[in-house]
């Protein structure tokens, strides 16, 4: 049996950019970490001849199947048939977390399927080799509205800038935080789950169809990666660093409307209202997690007022993708 995981992330400044129809042009980069929640995905051999199927996949529901293109999921049959594997393997999905909560828990399963399916065969990917991979199956063949990174940050792991040149060419910058620094961070961190699931793919087609009188914003949002980095390597107090947060997410509202909601707003307006600094809703938008940047004292005020919310800690610079069992 193989068993892989993936990890989820946290995207500070920079999202939007790193979608190939603006950075194809302007360039584009992101400030992120990965963090310590994760997608596993076990891949195992069954003797198919004893069934009457070829193929079993476990995910929110079950699967069996004579060949890969009678699967109803779209990642396992594409995976499947990329990697050339058509019969006796088994392939079951946890997370950590719900799906479609802003945090790249699609991408970390791409990931971690493709890690998983070349360990069956007896094969080592990993890194941007894993990510370029992934981005493939993703815009290429399934042709999704999605950008690049969340399968790089997934397949790396740490916590980055990347720079995005094309799809197939993106440069990996180490944030070295010490760390006293990073646990600084994490400290005043505060993420919050909306209650609110969604697919980022609606939300990203708005954000692209709206490209070309969102140039200014994007720009902006881009010069914000430097000024986080900036922020966070040198001393001094984490308020800037939220102050900045909530100027990304005014940006990033304006991108499309499908972005934000009057339920969203009330939960942010709370969170100002009771000592954040700032903050961003994750991801593309509409719904997933709120991410407030606060001093810790402020943080039973804030979970108060949005008592009927959950919070969940996190542990930064998490790992990437990995092998855990072969």
């Amino acid at each position: 049996m193989i068993i892989t995981r993936a990890p989820m992330r946290i995207s500070f400044f920079g999202g939007g950019t790193d979608f190939p129809e603006y950075f194809g042009e302007h360039g584009g980069a992101v400030l992120s970490t990965a963090i310590d929640k994760y997608t596993y995905v076990t891949a195992s051999h069954f003797q198919s001849q004893l069934f009457d199927y070829a193929l079993r996949l476990s995910y929110s529901k079950g699967e069996l199947a004579e060949t890969v293109d009678d699967l109803q999921h779209s990642v396992f049959r594409e995976c499947l048939r990329y990697c050339g594997l058509t019969k006796d393997i088994e392939l079951h999905t946890v997370a950590d977390l719900p799906s479609f909560t802003g945090l790249g828990s699609s991408s970390s399963f791409t990931v971690a399927l493709l890690l998983a399916l070349h360990a069956y065969k007896g094969e080592f990917l990993s890194g941007l080799k894993l990510a370029y991979e992934a981005i493939y199956i993703e815009r290429q063949v399934l042709k999704e509205c999605v950008g690049v990174q969340d399968q790089v940050i997934s397949a790396v792991g740490g916590f980055n800038v990347f720079e995005f040149k094309a799809e197939d060419d993106i440069r990996v910058y180490p944030v070295n935080l010490p760390p006293i620094r990073l646990q600084e961070l994490e400290n005043h961190l505060l993420l919050i789950f909306t209650n609110i699931k969604r697919r980022a793919e609606e939300v990203e087609k708005g954000k692209i169809n709206g490209l070309a009188t969102n140039l200014a914003n994007l720009t902006a949002i881009r010069r914000m990666v430097t000024q986080g980095y900036d922020l966070l390597t040198s001393p001094g107090s984490m308020e800037n660093f939220g102050r900045l947060l909530h100027d990304a997410w005014q940006l990033k509202r304006s991108l499309s409307n499908g972005v934000s909601n009057a339920e969203i707003e009330s939960m942010y307006t709370a969170g100002m209202a009771n000592g954040a600094w700032g903050g961003k809703l994750l991801g593309a938008g509409g719904g997933g997690f709120l991410l407030f940047c606060a001093p810790t004292e402020a943080h039973p005020r804030i979970c108060a007022a949005l008592k009927d919310k959950h919070h969940i800690d996190v542990s930064l610079a998490a790992t990437g993708a990995a092998v855990l069992f072969a």
